[in-house]
């Protein structure tokens, strides 16, 4: 296999607290890092690289791991202009949300949907994101559930059963009902594409009780969960996925003292998604709440049609720095190696030796920009397993 080094690195962030400054971020000033095939062999001062077979010349720039982008929801057509714009035209909307997506979902052919993921992946990539994780539950019965997912299976490894993200308009009189097909016929259909399962455990969606039925079949079935938990207020969701052992509970914007002491001691991480709350004016998640008490945090773009169209996240790392109390190093760690621990995932997320060479080379000196300059595109190069993709 042949070796790559990239030099002259301003200031290399490492997530890895054995290398550089010993902080979180592992940062090393004056850095190089030499990949080989697709994993990163060897990180460290520019001065001391290793001889290799190709040098790459960073001029100064940061680097830092690509973004892990641990919640989406990107198999769906159409969209919802309407609905946001009289959203922030502060004029009542009642064209029915999710449903309309629903709608739009099953009249769209596979091919259609693959090109959408497709475009909004290509989007994401740019802007230096080099995993994500995307959900069905625009489909609602069997087979647009399982075509979701097999549509979702071909483009990422990160595949979630979402059949639990609001209950189908053909069961509206029968949520018990739904809920039999889900863990029923819709399971047996659509395990076979997915690693996740996630319901949203919410206040006109999924109760406590039958988001534990949902989560605990599809575990039986090989899927690990996740759970949409305390977005629109408090309720059972962040205590579900701790005795579960879910993955990741996001959302998290309302919690009580217990939920974010259940948070601190368990390893479900606290997903944050701030462009819902910047795409809705709600109240923004208390980022810094649950750092200090020593729970993990993970961002994400919550990339849907509906409540945060964005698949930016740098922007999202603005968000967290300006409104949820997050300082940049945070931040930038939430979006990568957090991201990663909301995957339960090692290999990315982070460029020290042994990690899969997925790194952004920022046109700026220092990860800071990010939410210095907002807005602003800052993406220069995009590495992912070693091979440049932007």
């Amino acid at each position: 296999m042949t070796t790559t080094a990239i030099t002259h690195i301003s200031a290399l962030v490492t997530n890895d607290p054995s290398l550089g400054d010993e902080s979180p971020l592992g940062l090393v000033r004056d850095a190089a890092v030499v990949i080989e095939g697709d994993r990163v062999v060897w990180t460290g001062e520019s001065s001391k690289a290793p001889a290799t077979d190709n040098a790459v010349d960073a001029g100064g720039r940061a680097v830092i791991p690509g973004f892990v982008d641990s919640h989406s929801h990107l198999v769906f057509a159409g969209d919802r202009t309407q609905e946001f714009n009289a959203r922030m035209s502060g004029r009542p909307y009642s064209a029915g949300g999710i449903r309309t997506t629903v709608a739009a979902t099953r009249a769209a052919t596979d091919e259609q949907l693959s090109a959408n993921v497709a475009r909004y992946l290509a989007e994401a990539l740019r802007q230096g994101t080099t995993t994500f994780e995307t959900k069905s539950g625009y489909g609602l019965t069997v087979e647009d559930e399982a075509r979701a997912l097999r549509i979702a299976a071909r483009h990422t490894d990160e595949v979630t059963f979402l059949g639990a993200h609001i209950v189908s308009p053909d069961y509206a009189d029968d949520p018990a009902g739904y809920v039999d097909l889900v863990t029923g016929p819709m399971l047996d259909a659509c395990a076979p594409y997915a690693r996740w399962i996630d319901v949203f455990c919410e206040r006109g969606a999924f109760d406590g009780d039958q988001a534990r039925a949902i989560l605990t079949a599809g575990r039986a079935r090989g899927l690990h969960p996740r759970v949409h938990a305390n977005q629109l207020g408090h309720g059972p969701g962040v205590q579900l996925a701790v005795e579960l052992d879910a993955a990741s509970a996001d959302h998290c914007t309302h919690l009580t003292d217990a939920d974010v002491d259940a948070l601190a001691q368990s390893d479900t991480v606290a997903t944050l998604l701030p462009g819902a709350e910047f795409s809705t004016r709600a109240a923004w998640p208390d980022a810094r709440r649950l750092l200090d008490a020593g729970a993990t945090v993970a961002l994400s773009t919550d990339c849907n049609p509906g409540s945060s169209f964005t698949s930016s996240v740098p922007f999202c790392i603005a968000l967290a720095v300006r409104d949820m109390g997050m300082t940049p190093d945070e931040a930038l760690w939430s979006a990568t190696a957090g991201g990663a621990a909301a995957l339960r995932r090692d290999d990315i997320g982070r460029l020290a030796p042994g990690a899969r060479a997925d790194l952004v080379i920022l046109d700026a000196p220092s990860h800071v920009h990010l939410a210095y300059r907002p807005g602003v595109p800052l993406v220069h190069e995009v590495r992912r397993a070693g091979a440049r993709v932007a």
